[in-house]
């Protein structure tokens, strides 16, 4: 028997960021779990993605999962999606976030559970990625969305790139999916003075934590990122008509956002721009907000609020 106190989190990314439609159908297959609360609606015009989060015990959220991607491979076709966010599924991830009560081993095998079923009941290729991973190199999700939907159907025929469940078979219309177990992950923008995208990848490129290469003497060379547990990347963001910086901030306790802003400001400076602005994408927990960076509407933003809980493991 399950019981009351375990509560997990689930933060699925889904390649439509214009249909206020199709995101509400998605959104009404979650909340058609009873027991299971839906947290925020996220959705994103030009990256063509929409974050939606919930929580509630174990089993009730990974239903709320399956249904989900099943109603997202339903109304999605990826042979026609088009955006800004690196994606390789209709449903592109869906990570189990441990919250009370519950291990991040245990949720790992929750994850494990949830990708047979999509993979047996779908048709969907499923990779494991973070602590449900099977092999190191899978725990990145950078790797496993490496070519991104174009080229998955191609990268599939490789015995190396096999899916860790279903066949190998590529599924032209829902693409494949993403399922893993993680920590708690902060998704933060950073809208620059500028329209450059190659300004935005540098400034990216020097903050991450796996930095870049660059050519120096014609000798190609390792630059080590300036902050760990970060990832970026640089895009154009048309609705605001300027460059951004976008970050996933994967460890909060070690790395925090304030830290964040301040080396993100130190190098945009080189290139003469600034932040002129900041959003979250998602929730963020309380102790995660620092001086400067909390959200507009924290009460709508942070999820201990929301759940109505005291703490997060």
């Amino acid at each position: 028997m399950e019981t009351h106190n375990k509560l997990i989190e689930c933060v699925p990314n889904f390649s439509e960021g214009k249909d206020t439609q199709i995101i509400a159908q998605i959104a009404d297959a979650i909340q058609s779990i009873e027991g299971v609360k839906l947290l925020d609606i996220d959705p994103n015009a030009d990256a063509n993605r929409t974050v939606i989060t919930f929580a509630g015990t174990p089993a009730l959220v990974c239903e709320a999962a399956f249904q989900a991607i099943k109603k997202a491979s339903e109304l999605i076709d990826m042979r026609q999606q088009k955006g800004a966010h690196p994606r390789i599924g209709a449903t592109d991830v869906c990570p189990l976030v441990p919250l009370q009560g519950v291990s991040m081993e245990e949720t790992a095998k929750y994850a494990h559970s949830l990708s047979q079923r999509v993979a047996s009941e779908l048709a969907i290729p499923i990779y494991c990625y973070e602590n449900a991973a099977f092999s190191k190199e899978r725990r990145n999700l950078a790797f496993l969305r490496k070519g991104e939907y174009e080229g998955l159907a191609e990268r599939m025929k490789n015995a190396s790139f096999f899916p860790d469940f279903g066949e190998a078979i590529f599924n032209a219309k829902a693409g494949a999916t993403v399922i893993g177990a993680r920590d708690i992950l902060i998704a933060y923008n950073f809208s620059l003075s500028t329209k450059s995208v190659e300004i935005a990848h540098q400034i990216a490129a020097e903050i991450r934590e796996s930095g870049c290469w660059k050519m120096e003497n014609g000798q190609k060379i390792k630059i080590e990122g300036k902050l760990q547990h970060l990832k970026a990347i640089g895009w154009y963001m048309e609705g605001y008509g300027l460059a951004q910086v976008s970050t996933n901030l994967t460890n909060f306790r070690l790395t925090n956002l304030g830290t964040v802003f301040e080396e993100i400001s130190k190098v945009a400076a080189k290139y003469n721009v600034q932040i002129v602005g900041t959003e979250l994408i998602g929730l963020l927990p309380q102790k995660a907000l620092t001086k400067g960076i909390s959200p507009l509407e924290p009460e709508k933003k942070v999820i201990e609020w929301l759940l109505g809980i005291d703490t997060l493991l």
